[in-house]
């Protein structure tokens, strides 16, 4: 428990530093050469990232099972209660997060309201402490999601063991596993894939119904008349809803549709890659969106031109493309290794050793 507790405060640690330290100036900086070079110096930020938090996790699992195993304990064990004590912190970890999307809306208050500068000024501090406090919630979160579905993985393991013996064998040698890896690698992008572009979709609507206020609400361009803002929340909730179906159906189905065309070992090598792909992608999203955004807030308090310059510009568009990375195709990868690994074990039993194609 010590060992998952001490190693989710380093991942926070790390998260923190790469959407609130040195590389945000850096990100801000390399606006001032234009938005190609944001996007550039964004995601080199959110791939360096993800290699600390992955190597800590791996020491993790390594420390855990061998204390598990030094008390004659299943390895695996160890790996779930060091994901328990990685979750002890939940209460302040839920906390933080719950933050950055309260001192965001509060700043949203304040400038529809018509408050002065200086209200904006403290409430755009606030949000950008929001932004990094939100990216440790989701380091920590990254990192539980990945030891309990580790355990999950293992509890599947076994249960397909007491089922065919030594005939079920999770082995890098047998081309099943391998072919499993590979679709489950795929399964974090193509999620990714469809989230992404479902922002975008609900994007593109809600402009078009803005253009089409402007249009049509006479006084609306001068501020004389209230626009229609609840036909927007309704684009955005239709859409939250309708859009993520997708996704959903694909997470539960994929587990059934291997185990039962190609067997209960290619099904393990697809938890296997389907872990590594969700674990790496996330951290990559969070980070890298929580890097773009918090580059924005630091060019808007004034530095490298403030607002209305060029290097503005530029760092809004890496903010536009940060917010679906670490708002929605982000934290989307716990859920979905979860699902795939729950859904896995509960169909264990019925699975076949060889598939229905194999």
């Amino acid at each position: 428990m010590v060992c998952g507790a001490v190693g989710g405060v380093l991942i926070g640690l790390i998260t923190e530093y790469y959407t609130g330290g040195n590389p945000v100036k850096k990100i801000a900086e390399s606006g001032e050469t234009g938005a190609a070079t944001v996007m550039i110096s964004g995601l080199s930020v959110g791939m360096q990232s993800v290699v600390v938090p992955i190597l800590i996790l791996a020491t993790i699992i390594l420390v855990s099972t061998s204390l598990a195993s030094s008390a004659g304990i299943t390895g695996v064990y160890g790996v779930g209660i060091a994901a328990v004590g990685m979750l002890s912190t939940v209460g302040i970890t839920m906390a933080i997060d719950a933050y950055g999307p309260v001192a965001d809306n509060a700043g949203g208050i304040a400038e529809m309201s018509g408050m002065g500068k200086e209200v904006r000024d403290i409430t755009d501090s606030l949000d950008e402490l929001g932004n990094t406090t939100a990216a440790i919630g989701k380091g920590f979160a990254i990192g539980a999601a990945a030891l309990a579905a580790l355990a999950i993985i293992s509890a599947y393991s076994a249960q397909v063991s007491l089922k065919f013996g030594d005939a079920f064998s999770l082995s890098l040698t047998d081309p099943m596993v391998l072919v499993g890896m590979f679709i489950g690698i795929c399964i974090p992008f193509l999620i990714s894939s469809i989230t992404m572009t479902a922002v975008g979709d609900a994007a593109f609507e809600m402009i078009n119904e803005i253009r089409r206020q402007f249009r049509e609400i006479p006084g609306l361009m001068e501020g004389t008349a209230d626009p229609d803002s609840e036909k927007c929340v309704q684009i955005a909730t239709e859409a939250a809803l309708k859009k993520m179906m997708l996704p959903g159906v694909i997470a539960v189905a994929m587990p059934a549709v291997v185990g039962f065309g190609l067997g209960a070992i290619a099904l393990g090598g697809m938890l296997a890659g389907g872990l590594l792909g969700c674990v790496a992608l996330a951290l990559f999203m969070a980070n890298a969106g929580g890097a773009w955004d918090n580059a924005k807030k630091y060019v808007e308090k004034g530095n490298l031109g403030g607002k209305g310059s060029d290097t503005h510009s530029a760092v809004v568009v890496g903010d536009t493309v940060g917010d679906p990375f670490k708002d929605t195709s982000g934290p989307s990868m716990n859920i979905l290794i979860n699902v795939m690994a729950m859904v896995s074990l509960v169909i264990s039993s019925l699975l076949p050793l060889n598939g229905f194609f194999f």
